[in-house]
């Protein structure tokens, strides 16, 4: 059976906006694998372990956690951006802590991937990261 005229004509436009967001998502630069979820013993949050890896000169882009991130830095060096803080450098076997809710963003200063080992105690249901203004 023929599809609908409005589902024939949906359909490429559709494949056309995942393409895109896929491509976006690509160039920016940087990539969260999460490693593991698991609960804690705070009710409604969960741990969250990602690697995150940010290629040369590309930025994380302005954004949010909906609670804490504590992060180790793997490898390479990069820039940490905090919203009311100065620009701070970050090196491998160096960590940090951001706060809930605190805008934040990272630049990979160094000429290799930085790579790091994000955790993150966040709500439930929430997306890991939101972008910011």
């Amino acid at each position: 059976m023929p599809a609908a005229p409005h589902v024939r004509h949906a359909l490429p436009l559709l494949i056309a906006i995942l393409l895109a967001g896929s491509a976006q998502a690509q160039a920016s630069g940087i990539r969260r694998t999460v490693i593991q979820k698991a609960d804690v013993s705070v009710p409604g949050r969960e741990a969250v372990v990602a690697r995150v890896e940010l290629d040369a000169g590309a930025t994380a882009g302005r954004h949010t956690h909906p609670g804490d991130e504590i992060s180790y830095v793997l490898e390479g060096e990069g820039e940490l951006r905090i919203d009311g803080e100065d620009p701070r450098r970050v090196k491998a076997g160096e960590s940090f802590v951001i706060p809930a809710g605190t805008v934040h963003d990272a630049l990979n200063v160094g000429s290799g991937t930085l790579k790091l080992v994000g955790v993150y105690v966040v709500e439930k249901g929430k997306p890991l990261a939101t972008p910011a203004k």
